[in-house]
């Protein structure tokens, strides 16, 4: 008989989990194949995480923490950030899909775990206000403003690749330009 691992399960689950809700959203995504990719019984899912949409918010928090401690904002080195930054969202697409669909699904209403969130958000904020305190970031626009828009210049190309390709081209060589430009529209929008 086979030992059972409890911590091996969930794990399973999870990445089942990040690949379901990746590929059809919370509405879309369906527990019976996540229990079948992760080889576990539904009953272990909703025991382990709850149901659905809280499966959803555990799923896109880990993912979160996962890139806040793996690329950290760095006021001092933005152009750096940002290329860590898309690089991390080439290698993980999963991310900004999840980050997406958590849009679509709940639009402005509040989100489950939100306060966690807002924490989150606060620290990345925080060492933007650092940088600006010191000079190295402008502070001709708020920190939490300049957040949303650097995000938003390294993240739209891996969001909409299709529009990237018929935009700025499809071949390596373009794609190596239109980062320097994302860094150079980076670097200009927290020069002082």
């Amino acid at each position: 008989m086979a030992v059972r691992d409890p911590e091996a399960t969930k794990a399973r689950i999870f990445e089942a989990a990040v690949t379901e809700f990746a590929r059809h959203g919370i509405a879309g995504a369906r527990i019976d194949r996540i229990a079948a990719d992760a080889k576990a019984n539904k009953q272990l899912i909703y025991a382990y995480f709850g149901n659905k949409a809280e499966l959803f918010a555990i799923v896109l928090e880990r993912k979160m923490l996962d890139l806040a401690e793996s690329v950290p904002v760095d006021p001092d080195d933005i152009e750096g950030w940002i290329d860590r930054l898309m690089d991390y969202h080439a290698a993980h697409p999963e991310l900004l899909r999840l980050l997406f669909w958590e849009g679509l699904e709940y639009g402005t209403d509040e989100l489950p775990h939100e306060t966690g969130r807002r924490e989150h958000y606060d620290r990345k904020v925080a060492l933007l206000e650092d940088g600006q305190a010191r000079g190295v970031v402008t502070d001709a626009i708020p920190a939490g403003d300049l957040l949303i828009l650097l995000t938003a210049l390294a993240n739209w190309t891996a969001v909409v690749p299709q529009m990237r390709r018929i935009l700025a081209g499809g071949e390596e060589a373009d794609h190596t330009r239109l980062r320097a430009s994302v860094k150079e529209a980076a670097r200009r929008l927290v020069a002082r």
